[in-house]
């Protein structure tokens, strides 16, 4: 035998290259258990209604518009975002009615919930990204260190991008005794950075866990997966619906508006309040993310069809992820939500909050924001079709 012998193989060798931050695939009885999924089809997850998750147009068109120096200025505050300054006094003290939200910036929210603590998509990073040098930047500063934030009962991943599973964040929290819920297959990622099993529970879509006396249910959502190279679609996305005794919440991670709203609002709702993602969107991605019309559409849709609870913008604000404007998604829910008589509120990052107490309603971005044009007012935008253009690849390739 000679030395070459006992030398790995190249596909374990470039395996040993891979960055930290793109996590694990599923494989063994994780992968069966995927396989064995109603939503798994020819080889990967797929979405409760037709979507495509690569942008559409030309891409040398979106460049264009994302790069041009103009349109780059339009993207990022024009002074600095006001940060509620959050101490572990406000959240030692229980919320006076059952529940209280703190949105900590982006998809990231702590939700006290009938005397139990459940962090969503918890994202303390610097930058969304598998490097520490590249990729979209914190807009504004976290509202408070991750150790602040006390005892978590569980933390909620709606899904394995990098501005919803952040790695620091993820090994901060391996080392103490909070457990997670998040969608089949993204336990694989969870293991490899230091989560023990024991504490990884992975649902599919309608499944629901029972933990420290509240439920929590994976529910449909319109998106994608993947963190490496590769995006072989073997993690899957959620929304997610969680109830305690006395109180309901929604969570939508990232999806595009679906019909599959209502059936969730029927089953698990009416909620309290519902976390609805309105940021990032762009009509080279229609089918995967909202625009604030229709996040205020997915909530009536989830409340019964009427104006119900609280609805709390997420996934705006804290990083440029999309060509519209900076402060544009909390302008334009603002208006919205007023058209049809909906509670919208819009706290600071790091300001906690009792939906049955006194809404946060003030529109604080003004303030720090360059002029934001209202196309929406010129139409019925709730009713108008997106753009489609002809679908091309990531690399531009038709």
């Amino acid at each position: 035998m000679t030395g070459a012998d006992n030398q790995p193989s190249l596909r374990t060798r470039l395996r040993s290259l891979r960055p930290d931050a793109f996590g694990a695939d599923p494989a063994g009885a994780r992968m069966e258990r995927i396989r064995r999924s109603p939503n798994f089809a020819d080889g990967v997850f797929r979405n409760p209604e037709g979507a495509r998750t690569r942008p559409s147009g030309s891409m040398l068109e979106f460049a264009k518009v994302y790069f041009q120096r103009e349109q780059r200025a339009r993207r990022s505050p024009a002074g600095t975002v006001p940060v509620h300054a959050t101490t572990v006094a406000d959240l030692a003290r229980p919320p006076a009615t059952g529940l209280r939200l703190t949105w900590m910036g982006h998809s990231s929210v702590l939700a006290e919930i009938d005397g139990r603590r459940v962090l969503f998509d918890p994202v303390w990073g610097e930058r969304c990204s598998p490097f520490a040098f590249a990729g979209p930047k914190r807009l504004h500063p976290v509202p408070l260190p991750l150790a602040a934030l006390g005892a978590v009962d569980v933390v909620v991943i709606s899904h394995d991008h990098y501005d919803h599973l952040d790695l620091p964040t993820v090994r901060a929290l391996a080392g103490t005794d909070t457990v997670f819920a998040v969608p089949l297959g993204v336990g694989a990622h969870l293991e490899r950075w230091g989560v023990p099993l024991d504490r990884i529970h992975e649902l599919d879509w309608n499944e629901t866990v029972r933990i420290a006396g509240i439920s929590l249910t994976a529910t449909p959502a319109r998106h994608f997966c993947g963190r490496g190279l590769r995006n072989q679609q073997h993690t899957l996305w959620a929304s997610w619906a969680v109830a305690g005794p006395e109180h309901r919440i929604y969570h939508s991670g990232d999806t595009g508006y679906f019909s599959g709203f209502k059936d969730i609002g029927s089953e698990h709702g009416p909620f309290d309040a519902t976390m609805i993602q309105v940021g990032a969107y762009s009509e080279y991605w229609p089918d995967i993310h909202m625009t604030p019309a229709e996040g205020v559409r997915a909530h009536l849709d989830l409340q019964g069809g009427r104006p119900h609870g609280v609805l709390l913008p997420i996934h705006w604000g804290t990083f440029n992820l999309a060509p519209h404007a900076w402060a544009e998604p909390g302008e334009w829910m603002k208006d919205a939500a007023d058209e049809v008589g909906q509670t919208a509120v819009f706290p600071l990052p790091g300001e906690p909050f009792e939906p049955a107490g006194k809404p946060p309603t003030d529109p604080w971005w003004r303030a720090v924001s360059a002029p934001i044009a209202h196309p929406w007012r010129l139409s019925e935008v709730t009713e108008a079709a997106p753009v489609h253009r002809e679908e091309v690849d990531l690399a531009g390739e038709r």
